[in-house]
């Protein structure tokens, strides 16, 4: 990625999100991934943009919180680049030992995620990553948790954000950065 502009590394992520009208139903507009994580190029833009804003706006990050699943992809990658640790926040059931958890409505009924409990530190400064926000149900259980575990949420990174669904109305006080919008 040397040598391309950060305006170049935005064209190449923006390229490879491609739109699939009609699902998971009819009236949907999915925004697909899975082309920008296929190309290495594409995918290391993307970890270089967040890398660049998160160096620049965050310097302070002890921790990388990535959500199921795709947070998983672009979470530790950061995390890596960084030198900071990387923690999970899976849906209720999936992790081993002690976890805290909390549960948030979704528009079609209930969910919950969860932290194993020694995940993260009290006073920890951490940013939360993934793939996208819509409505930021996901994202403001995500930051529930962190309160729950007494860390310091320092804002949320996403690839794709859905501004029509006002996922950041939800998400005040905590910030994002989303490298592209629709």
């Amino acid at each position: 990625m040397a040598g391309r502009t950060k305006k170049e590394k935005l064209e190449l992520v923006t390229q490879k999100i491609r739109p699939f009208p009609d699902f998971p139903s009819k009236g949907i507009l999915f925004r697909d991934i899975c082309p920008l994580l296929k190309d290495p190029e594409a995918l290391t833009a993307a970890i270089d943009l967040f890398e660049e804003h998160v160096r620049e706006a965050y310097p302070q990050v002890q921790q990388i919180v990535g959500l199921d699943a795709r947070g998983f992809l672009f979470g530790p990658l950061l995390a890596q680049r960084l030198g900071v640790g990387f923690a999970l926040v899976r849906k209720k059931g999936k992790l081993p030992g002690p976890t805290v958890s909390v549960a948030y409505t979704l528009e079609y009924g209930k969910a919950e995620v969860e932290i194993q409990a020694d995940a993260v530190d009290p006073g920890q400064k951490v940013l939360l990553v993934d793939d996208l926000l819509a409505t930021g149900g996901t994202l403001f259980a995500a930051c529930e948790l962190m309160k729950k575990q007494k860390a310091e949420v320092l804002g949320c990174l996403v690839v794709i954000e859905l501004r029509d669904l006002n996922g950041l109305e939800r998400l005040k006080p905590n910030s994002v950065f989303s490298l592209v919008q629709y």
